[in-house]
């Protein structure tokens, strides 16, 4: 069982830019994947990014070119650098870590709002 813990999530204009940190505690394997959803409200939750610890990483088309993600291993921390912030961006971000073999483990979300 992993336990995650998100900060960085706030208020910011459109066009502006946040990061997101979530710091992960408990067992990892040796191959594992750190990344972020988001819920926009009234909507689904819906896929933002993610990175394994090998460093090979995957994009919603949505966000692609604006937001970046990456990891500290040591500190089995993932972050989520999100520039050029759009309304349609505002949702609470939810970060998680899949182990081989195991189901993911979620955090409790973090919301970021973005003011037009």
């Amino acid at each position: 069982q992993v336990h995650l813990v998100e900060s960085g999530g706030g208020l910011v204009q459109a066009g502006g830019s946040l990061r997101l940190s979530c710091a992960a505690s408990g067992r990892f394997s040796s191959f594992n994947v750190m990344g972020w959803y988001r819920q926009p409200p009234g909507k689904q939750r819906e896929f933002v990014g993610a990175i394994s610890n090998f460093g090979g990483t995957n994009y919603a088309d949505s966000v692609k070119g604006r937001f970046t993600i990456s990891r500290d291993n040591a500190k089995n921390t993932v972050y989520l650098q999100m520039n050029s912030l759009k309304p349609e961006d505002a949702a609470v971000y939810i970060c998680y870590v899949a182990n081989s073999g195991d189901s993911p483990s979620y955090g409790q979300g973090t919301q970021v709002t973005i003011s037009s």
